[in-house]
């Protein structure tokens, strides 16, 4: 047994700000899908640092370009080109089909770049607001994200900034009837995320973008989820063919190393002038040289195209062996972005599985979020759903919701 056992996590505890819940569980080591403790236990992770290691743990391009990168050169400021980040942007644009990008640290910076835009847009033209986003959503923790997002984030820090609204998802009469001249910009996430893995129908994109048009409101896409491979695509977007004006991305953009990034048309992003806006940290070289590795890898891996398959396999399967359970509700999502929603609880399947070496995470009370690396292996695909289901079985037997026996 390791003399360290425990040491970290006392050294956290005395010395951190206590507001994240961790599980008793100190990680050191990652490769593809799985990860070890201090201990060398081995877990298949199914959450992939929350749809942040899309190409894996430790992809080794990724890992070599930060090593190479880090020799040369690590910050410069935005007052200089780089060609780390100069390539990116052509890169990033280039996949996602926008114009120009902004980049920055996180996917909340990136939002916040989308708002100021949002803003300065409906200054210009005269709006009253509201800038719009749909109930339940999550995008992020600062004042203006927490303001569009679940109210459970921002009931502690009121009073919130002023004009924002939230409609439904998916009902096309509360969105057509909530937007109208001084609607400033639609902010929508293609599939909620934290909201419990909530597609969002083609027809309400579609009339999402006919009203943004009509009353030239800006259609903004928060793609730091589900973006980047991760269900099917490249970008959510194209699945349904609806371009926003602006498209935030994130988390996995730098296959593990922190970087988001505002982007959009040239009409979009010629609103914002030299000096309303900016960041020091934001495209540096290092970040950037990750990034463009990343992106490389979920190019020429077609990690898209791997999502795909494996998501409708896995989707299958948990369709298939859940099928006359009193347990499981619904089993839905896109790619490798998946919800099963439960009838009760999921803290306790959550727990049961990191019991069982699968590291796992509940959304909205009920939903267990599937989220692994796009790079999952086929055993390691039949290993989560084996105890996914084994989970749920004996958690759902403790609260009175048994099963039917599988066929």
């Amino acid at each position: 047994m390791s003399k360290t056992k425990g040491m970290f996590q006392k050294m956290e505890n005395d010395h951190h700000f206590d507001i994240y819940k961790r599980y008793s569980l100190t990680l050191v080591k990652g490769s593809g899908s799985l990860v070890w403790d201090e201990q060398g236990n081995e877990y298949l992770d199914a959450l992939a640092g929350i749809a942040v290691n899309n190409v894996g743990h430790c992809h080794p391009k990724v890992t070599e370009a930060i090593r190479e990168q880090a020799g040369k050169l690590i910050h410069i400021s935005n007052l200089y080109y780089s060609e780390p980040q100069s390539r990116l942007a052509e890169l990033l644009t280039g996949m996602s089909g926008m114009d120009r990008a902004f980049f920055c640290n996180s996917g909340a910076e990136a939002n916040e770049a989308a708002l100021k835009i949002a803003r300065k847009h409906g200054n210009l033209k005269g709006k009253k607001g509201p800038i719009l986003s749909m109930d339940n959503c999550f995008h992020g923790r600062t004042f203006g994200t927490i303001a569009m997002g679940k109210a459970k984030y921002s009931k502690s820090f009121e009073p919130m900034p002023s004009g924002f609204d939230r409609v439904p998802v998916n009902d096309l009469n509360a969105l057509e009837s909530a937007m109208n001249e001084d609607t400033i910009a639609l902010f929508l996430e293609p599939i909620l995320g934290e909201g419990g893995v909530v597609p969002v129908d083609t027809a309400y994109l579609k009339k999402a973008r006919e009203l943004c048009d009509k009353y030239e409101a800006l259609l903004i896409f928060d793609e730091i989820q589900c973006g980047l491979g991760r269900t099917g695509a490249v970008y959510a977007w194209m699945h349904s063919g609806v371009k926003p004006d602006i498209l935030t991305t994130a988390k996995a953009l730098g296959g593990g190393f922190p970087i988001g990034a505002t982007l959009a048309t040239e009409a979009a992003a010629s609103i914002l002038s030299h000096g309303e806006h900016g960041t020091t940290y934001g495209g540096n070289p290092l970040a950037c040289a990750a990034a463009v590795a990343a992106l490389n890898v979920i190019r020429d891996e077609d990690l898209a195209g791997q999502a795909r398959i494996k998501g409708e396999y896995m989707v299958k399967e948990l369709r298939e062996r859940t099928e006359g359970w009193d347990t499981v509700k619904e089993v839905r999502g896109t790619g490798l972005m998946i919800g099963v929603e439960l009838t009760f609880k999921g803290a306790p399947v959550v727990e049961k599985m990191l019991e069982k070496g699968v590291l796992s995470n509940c959304a909205s009370d009920t939903v267990m979020r599937l989220l692994p690396p796009l790079v999952i292996r086929q055993e390691e695909m039949d290993r989560l759903l084996d105890v996914l289901l084994d989970s749920i079985r004996e958690c759902g037997s403790l609260v009175g919701e048994t099963p039917q026996a599988e066929q």
